[in-house]
């Protein structure tokens, strides 16, 4: 028998509790991991998916995973693979999309297009990843998201920089190559490159605006 007759495949729906992204060479999201009644399940997610998912997503977030299940009849393996994603609120037994909807293209001019060729490349030796590259990526990341530029800005993994005992290294899009960079420097990093990210003050319950009184 071919190997398409030992695949089942049918839809699937999940409820469970967000655990974990699944990050494949250091930066790139590949799936997540869901607490469900039955247990721990990794769940691939599919490449519209993994292009919009917000990575700020808090660990805990109860979810709706729906998508396509493939069983295979002769060794027992389940994948699983997300076409759809959202919040979903149990009180109210309510949904809400975690992906935002497709949005339109619009028509860019040479000059809004050459914006879109901004790289930071970082080493993806084992050197430098032993010495925190693959947390600096994913800080990165989320840095990029946090602050609106998946569209502008992208992460290149490169082979040796030869600076492997000052790892991790990376050289930002100005050309400015940098050493022995951590996680934790990425927010100070990101506003020196593309200045600081918007916040928004939000007044804390039982506080009162001086301005008004």
């Amino acid at each position: 028998m071919g190997k398409s007759h030992r695949k089942e495949v049918s839809e699937f729906c999940l409820e469970g509790r967000f655990l974990d992204f699944v990050i494949k060479d250091g930066y790139k999201l590949k799936g997540l991991l869901l607490g469900t009644s039955e247990g721990e399940r990794y769940i691939k997610l599919a490449k519209h998916l993994r292009h919009a998912f917000d990575l700020r997503l808090p660990l805990g977030t109860w979810l709706q995973v729906v998508g396509e299940k493939k069983y295979d009849t002769k060794t027992g393996e389940v994948k699983l693979k997300a076409e759809r994603v959202m919040a979903c609120l149990q009180e109210v037994q309510t949904t809400e999309e975690v992906v935002p909807a497709p949005v339109k293209p619009i028509k860019q001019n040479k000059q809004e297009k050459s914006v879109k060729s901004k790289n930071i490349l970082v080493c993806q030796k084992s050197s430098c990843m032993k010495r925190g590259g693959k947390k600096l990526c994913q800080a990165l990341a989320a840095s990029i998201s946090e602050r609106g530029l998946e569209d502008q800005v992208s992460i290149k993994g490169t082979g040796c920089m030869k600076k492997c005992k000052a790892g991790p290294n990376l050289i930002m899009p100005d050309k400015t190559r940098y050493t022995k960079i951590q996680a934790e420097q990425v927010s100070t990093l990101m506003d020196k490159h593309f200045g600081p990210k918007e916040q928004v003050e939000i007044p804390l319950p039982g506080t009162v605006n001086a301005n008004k009184m």
